[in-house]
C-alpha cells in the first residue's frame, strides 16, 4: 500500500468514524431539541421535568461509554452521570447545593480524564499564560460574587461552596487546555460561560433576563457534547493546535 492509498485509507476510516459518531449522538440531539420544544424551566418541578433536562446530559454518557467502555465511566461518562443528577438536582432550588456539589464531582472527573494517557500533555509558555489567565479569571469572578453569596440564605455554606466550585471548574479548564484538543478546550470555555450566567442570575447579581435561561442551557448543552466528542476523538487527533500550525 502507497503513501496515497495509505492517506484514502486514513480519510475514510476518520470520515466513517465521524458518521458513527454523528449517528451515536443522535439520541443526544433529539432530548435537546425536545428540552428546548417543551421549555421545562418555568414548569413546575416534577420528575419529568428534571428527566427531560437530564436526558440529553445521560445519553451522552451511554454514547461516551459505548466507544470508550467501562473505562470512562472514571472519566467523562462517569462525570456526564453526575451532570445528569445535577441537572435533576437543580430543577428544585432547595437542592441547589446537592446540584452544585454533583458539578462539582463531575468536574473533578472530568479532570481526571484530562490527565490520563489518551490526553497528551503539552506544555509552553502560551499555555501557562492561559493558565494565569484562567486563574486570574476564576479568582476575580469570585470575589466579585462574594458580596452576593453573603447575602444569600444558607450564606454560610454556599460562600465556601461556591469557592471551591470555582476552584474545580477552572482546574478543569486548565487542564482542557493542557490537552491542546479544540473541542476539549472549547467545551470548558463553554461549561465556564453557562456556569457563570447561571451564577449572576441565581445569586441577583443581574436581574434575570428574557433569554438568560436559554444562554445558560445552549451553553451548557454544548460544552457537554464539546467534552464528550473530545474524549471520544482523544486518541484519534493528538495534537489539534499543532495541526493547524503545520497546515
Amino acid at each position: 500500500m502507497d503513501i496515497l492509498e495509505t492517506h484514502a485509507y486514513d480519510r475514510r476510516k476518520k470520515r466513517n468514524m465521524s458518521c458513527a459518531l454523528f449517528v451515536s449522538l443522535l439520541p443526544f440531539f433529539l432530548s435537546s431539541a425536545l428540552y428546548f420544544y417543551l421549555w421545562t424551566p418555568y414548569s413546575k418541578a416534577s420528575l419529568m421535568t428534571a428527566g427531560v433536562k437530564s436526558a440529553p446530559a445521560l445519553l451522552l454518557a451511554a454514547a461516551v461509554l459505548s466507544w470508550k467502555g467501562g473505562q470512562s465511566v472514571m472519566g467523562v461518562a462517569g462525570g456526564l452521570l453526575f451532570s445528569a443528577v445535577g441537572d435533576c438536582c437543580l430543577v428544585w432550588p432547595e437542592l441547589f447545593l446537592h446540584g452544585m456539589g454533583a458539578f462539582a464531582v463531575a468536574h473533578l472527573l472530568y479532570s481526571l480524564s484530562f490527565l490520563s494517557s489518551r490526553y497528551t500533555a503539552y506544555t509552553s509558555s502560551f499555555t501557562r499564560f492561559l493558565y494565569l489567565i484562567l486563574t486570574v479569571f476564576g479568582g476575580g469572578f469570585y470575589i466579585y460574587l462574594f458580596p452576593f453569596l453573603q447575602k444569600a440564605p444558607d450564606s454560610h455554606l454556599l460562600t465556601p461552596g461556591v469557592g471551591i466550585y470555582i476552584l474545580l471548574l477552572t482546574l478543569m479548564a486548565a487542564l482542557a487546555f493542557r490537552t491542546h484538543h479544540v473541542a476539549t478546550l472549547l467545551g470548558s470555555l463553554s461549561f465556564m460561560v453557562s456556569d457563570a450566567s447561571l451564577a449572576l442570575q441565581v445569586f441577583n447579581v443581574v436581574q434575570p433576563f428574557q433569554y438568560g435561561h436559554i444562554v445558560v442551557m445552549v451553553t451548557y448543552y454544548l460544552a457537554q457534547l464539546l467534552i464528550a466528542v473530545g474524549d471520544v476523538k482523544a486518541e484519534e487527533n493528538g495534537d489539534d493546535f499543532s495541526k493547524w500550525k503545520r497546515s
